[in-house]
């Protein structure tokens, strides 16, 4: 083995010039926005407060785009949203102390979902007094110290990254930079005291900024045996999560199932991994008791990219009797609830291993069980006098283009999505899963419009979750952003504004809907440039528990 390799290690012309000659009053601010740009960072997130001191004195002196929210929480919200819809990591700035405090929430969101977010903050710290040495307690005299920041955080992002002089800048954000676009993509956290923030630095102007994710290819003994298994199944059956998704793998995905003849389940995470009208769909009716009765009923069940949590096994309800084989690319989460055939492998390397491994299975009834399973589902649902709520749903499909992305708070509304909605595109429908956090729809949504200004995008929530984001409206006004916001309910909580004048309070077009109404107003707010905000009074019910005790 040798590692002598012939690499072009040389600095360009223009990078020799650029560290010989910097522009002066740099400080360790510059280094951090220099980095991001040479990592091709183009859009930052933050809010109003304190960031990380200086920070937005450099930005504007990189040409890179700040976008700023309201609050903290919803900056990362709307950082969330970039990278899920993206797929680069999206720097975040947060504030200085307990206020960075605010974004654990986003942060959580963010893990959950594997969304690849940068978050960078300015600690207060020094060496002056109540700064002592191990075994020294800090006193707190400095304005919004707070003690071991970084431990807050590294219980909830997925790799903290301590900085303490301005040489260690540039390496410590390609670091985490590089942690949050590794399978599984994930929050990362970067904490650069103050005082080197703000000092002028002798660091060169940074200029190289490669990086390069790992991937996680799956092991082969493991391919082997899963393909084994699958094409000697008699009646084998895949659920596909977020991670078929997230690692661009629903055709793959449709080959697989394809071959094998498999009947396909879509968790809530991954919604449009599958085409929902193919014959071996069984569509996204995880918490059906007719689909559970059929995956429960395989022989061999192949979960991709989900951790058969709470929404993708029917609440708890899901007991498989035959062999699960699980690939996931985040390692807590693989066989975290059922014993299976562990796969720790991105879902896009697996299946193509599976592909090239796997040998074609023919079962002429497949299609028949699935048209059964369906037709049971509904029918359940037909028993309940449910029709305005299927509606509902339905008019939402037809006035949000194809392909056009959606962010959903957790409503009622959301729970029929879950199940009854057609993403009709792998990565449009995105909820608040991980933290469950009300108020995440509409600053998510805000992230994916200035991701990609040229399309629409929805935001749906009720009318008690609205007043958390709702002071984003002034975000959504001024960077005009093409935002549709619908917020449904009849006030059910409680008294409330009226959402309509309160969005055209911030200058954003509102207009009250009705079920009858609401395909064609959507639509027509959809189509129109810039935010708006779509009322829809109206009480919907949940179904039924689809387990029965």
């Amino acid at each position: 083995m040798t590692h002598d390799h012939d690499l072009v290690l040389r600095p360009t012309a223009a990078q020799t010039e650029a560290a010989l000659d910097p522009p002066p009053g740099r400080t360790g601010t510059d280094l951090v926005v220099e980095t991001l740009a040479a990592l091709g960072a183009t859009t930052v997130f933050g809010a109003p407060g304190r960031p990380a001191p200086g920070v937005l004195d450099a930005l504007h002196r990189t040409g890179l785009r700040h976008v700023g929210l309201r609050t903290v929480c919803d900056a990362g919200f709307a950082a969330d949203a970039y990278g899920r819809v993206t797929g680069e990591a999206a720097p975040l700035l947060v504030p200085s102390g307990p206020g960075a405090l605010a974004a654990l929430a986003a942060l959580q969101e963010a893990r959950a979902a594997s969304a690849p977010v940068l978050a960078i903050g300015g600690q207060v710290t020094g060496a002056g007094p109540g700064h002592g040495g191990p075994g020294h307690p800090r006193d707190l005299s400095e304005l919004r110290e707070l003690p071991d920041r970084d431990g807050v955080f590294r219980g909830v992002v997925k790799s903290v990254h301590p900085v303490r002089t301005q040489s260690q800048i540039p390496s410590a954000i390609a670091e985490a930079w590089t942690s949050a676009l590794t399978v599984p993509h994930g929050p990362v956290w970067v904490d650069v005291p103050r005082h080197v923030l703000l000092a002028e630095t002798p660091v060169p102007v940074v200029t190289g900024g490669d990086t390069f994710p790992e991937e996680l290819p799956p092991r082969p003994e493991l391919t082997a045996v899963a393909a084994d298994l699958l094409v000697r199944a008699e009646r084998p059956a895949i659920v596909a999560g977020g991670g078929v998704v997230r690692a661009d793998a629903s055709g793959k995905l449709r080959q697989l199932a394809e071959r094998i003849q498999a009947p396909v389940v879509t968790t809530s995470g991954g919604k449009g991994a599958f085409p929902w009208t193919h014959p071996l769909s069984l569509r996204s009716w995880s918490a059906d008791r007719h689909t559970t009765e059929l995956l429960e009923d395989a022989d061999v069940l192949l979960v991709i990219g989900s951790g058969l949590g709470e929404l993708s096994s029917g609440h708890r309800a899901f007991e498989p009797r035959g062999r699960i084989v699980q690939i996931q690319a985040d390692l807590g989460k693989l066989e975290s609830h059922r014993p299976a055939l562990g796969i720790h492998a991105d879902a896009r390397l697996a299946l193509q291993a599976l592909l090239e491994t796997v040998g074609e299975r023919r079962d002429e009834a497949a299609p028949e069980r699935v048209r059964a399973v369906l037709t049971e589902a509904r029918a359940r649902l037909a028993a309940q006098d449910l029709t305005l709520e299927q509606d509902v749903v339905a008019a939402v499909r037809e006035a949000l283009p194809t392909g056009a992305p959606s962010f959903w708070d957790p409503t009622v509304l959301t729970c029929w999505a879950w199940s009854a909605l057609d993403a009709k595109a792998p990565g449009a429908m995105h909820s608040a899963q991980g933290a469950g956090v009300p108020g995440y729809g509409f600053p998510a949504a805000l992230g994916a419009a200035a991701a990609d200004p040229t399309r629409p995008v929805l935001a749906v929530s009720g009318d008690d979750g609205a007043l958390h984001a709702v002071a984003e409206l002034a975000t959504a006004r001024q960077y005009d952003l093409n935002v549709t916001w619908l917020v449904t309910g009849d006030g059910g909580h409680g008294p409330g504004p009226d959402h309509v004048a309160l969005a055209e309070s911030f200058g954003v077009p509102g207009v009250r809907t009705s079920p009858q109404t609401l395909a064609a107003d959507l639509a027509k707010a959809l189509a129109a440039p810039g935010p708006s905000v779509v009322v829809l009074p109206t009480a919907l019910r949940m179904p039924a528990p689809a387990h029965p005790g």
